[in-house]
């Protein structure tokens, strides 16, 4: 598994400037995270997702800082509680926490916060880690219904109504910018895709209406 101790504990050395079992207590806490019941999409499959889709790009030879990434991937959803509107937030302190108040921990936490907006700063590479992290758009349709389900499943506490508004007002939101995708790897193979996946999700949820 791409989320397992072996992939972790190299990252661990190569990004923070402590080395020892703080590292192996910080994926412990992750993997618990990422686990911890309620959690039906922003779980481990979606990081493992997220990892393997990583390890794609890099062979491009475009990512510049792909340690830097792979850390944020790992903390983006570190903290995540569909009830509540600053878990980017939360997950990017996690993050500093774990690394330091120290420039790579104020990176990682800045390319963990720009998943709340899905809009790139300045970072060379913040392009790559908003398109990994929206990747389930353009994957398999049978993949995009399980996604689905799962998000209808961390959301189970909102009624029907309400829950299909908002929904199709955010996959909408996607739909209607210029481009899903910022990284011309991603636009070339994803973009596509993405979009039918999310015209049809949207046309699903209306028929049920």
């Amino acid at each position: 598994m791409r989320t397992d101790l072996a992939h972790w504990q190299p990252l661990w050395r190569r990004i923070s400037p402590s080395i020892g079992d703080r590292g192996e207590r910080w994926h412990r806490r992750l993997i618990a995270g990422y686990t911890e019941a309620g959690r039906a999409y922003h779980g481990l499959q979606h990081l493992q997702e997220c990892l393997e889709m990583l390890d794609v790009a890099v062979e491009t030879g475009d990512v510049q800082q792909p340690d830097l990434i792979e850390m944020a991937l790992w903390f983006h959803d570190g903290v995540y509680d569909p009830q509540r509107g600053d878990n980017e937030q939360r997950s990017a302190a996690m993050a500093v926490e774990a690394i330091g108040d120290s420039e790579v921990g104020r990176e990682v936490a800045r390319l963990v916060q720009l998943t709340c907006g899905h809009s790139p700063g300045d970072g060379p590479d913040d392009g790559w880690i908003l398109d990994i992290d929206l990747s389930i758009f353009g994957r398999p349709w049978k993949r995009v219904q399980e996604y689905e389900v799962q998000i209808r499943a961390e959301y189970a506490w909102v009624e029907d109504a309400i829950y299909r508004s908002k929904r199709i007002e955010i996959l909408e939101g996607f739909l209607g910018r210029p481009s899903i995708y910022c990284t011309s790897y991603f636009c070339d193979r994803f973009e596509e895709p993405a979009r039918r996946n999310l015209l049809r999700l949207i046309q699903g949820i209306r028929a049920t209406t």
